[in-house]
């Protein structure tokens, strides 16, 4: 009786021994059968219920090449992350006719209602340049600034353009005051983030936030783990402020010479992984992901080139057109 018994109490220790090395608790959703040795490392799955995914999309704008931004919607359907948000630049902007204003935001909105998660609007200057493309925003979208909060993170999406048409970006004091109030209300989340348009903490009088109202945002989130982005500039830029990390993003279709990652410029999605650590952050180039019909995949890019390299003839050709019309208007000046 005492070696059964022996074998038994063996058993039960080797296979506890077992489990404790491969995880403490076996995830209830995983069924396998582990052994003394198993071909893994171990069995805690990075499935966390409160760790997400989300993306951020930057600057489409400036002279948008066509298509790209099409080519990052789709890009983002396959990498299916919980939400997209923007940094704004989404139209070329600077009107005031409403029919122009309308067809810009009918092509948007045509390319992120194929987004099958949501997407989260930030103005940036092309899209409320003046008083009435900020009316047509607020008729369209409502508020230039508001929050959120998911798993226990807030996001806050700032208008760095709060006075259309000026040359002096400044936040001003009803959105400092908006964000006060909601931090104020989220005192305990483990993470924050921003979301505006322009680095602010690079403008104003000291290049570094004065008088952009910035520095009074900082102020606000003051002793709390957050992280900004921004875009604006068609250059991926990153710098460290008091702890906290300032992400400039490159492009999304936005005016670049496309020099690489060595000058920052490449088009992109931002690609954020919420942990209890704290974000983990990648930024993922649009001919990095690959769709799983490649033959597909190939024949997008086909058609993108081929738009493109008609838009870059109506570019030359209307640059030549303004230069001709200059000369005939200086010609006719001398025959006076």
């Amino acid at each position: 009786m005492k070696r059964p018994m022996l074998v038994l109490l063996t058993l039960v220790a080797l296979f506890g021994t077992v489990l404790l090395a491969n995880s403490d608790v076996l995830p209830s959703l995983l069924k396998i059968e582990q052994q003394a040795t198993n071909p893994w490392t171990h069995l805690n799955l990075n499935n966390q219920p409160k760790n997400f995914q989300f993306a951020i999309v930057t600057d489409r704008t400036g002279g948008h090449r066509k298509m790209v931004f099409e080519k990052a919607v789709r890009k983002l359907n396959l990498m299916q992350p919980e939400f997209v948000v923007s940094v704004g630049d989404l139209i070329e902007g600077y009107t005031d006719k409403p029919e122009r204003m309308q067809g810009e935001w009918a092509e948007f909105q045509g390319y992120v209602k194929d987004l099958k998660m949501p997407f989260f609007y930030v103005p940036g200057n092309h899209d409320i340049s003046n008083v009435s493309m900020l009316k047509d925003w607020e008729q369209r979208l409502g508020r230039q600034y508001y929050h959120f909060v998911y798993h226990d993170t807030l996001f806050l999406a700032v208008n760095s353009e709060a006075t259309p048409g000026s040359k002096m970006e400044k936040l001003g004091p009803d959105q400092i005051e908006y964000f006060r109030k909601v931090v104020q209300e989220n005192p305990k989340v483990r993470w924050t983030f921003a979301f505006l348009h322009k680095p602010l903490w690079r403008y104003g009088a000291d290049g570094k936030g004065a008088d952009t109202g910035w520095n009074d945002l900082e102020k606000v989130l003051e002793g709390r783990k957050w992280t900004a982005f921004c875009g604006h500039e068609h250059k991926y830029v990153t710098v460290k402020r008091d702890g906290n990390d300032y992400i400039q993003l490159a492009t999304t279709g936005g005016a670049s010479k496309m020099r690489g990652k060595e000058f920052g410029e490449f088009d992109q999605f931002a690609w954020v992984t919420m942990t209890d650590e704290g974000p983990v952050i990648a930024n993922v180039l649009l001919d990095g992901v690959v769709d799983l019909d490649l033959k597909s995949d190939l024949d997008f890019d086909v058609k993108m080139e081929e738009a493109q390299k008609i838009q870059r003839e109506q570019i030359e050709e209307a640059r030549k057109k303004r230069e001709e019309e200059k000369k005939k208007k200086d010609t006719d000046k001398k025959a006076e």
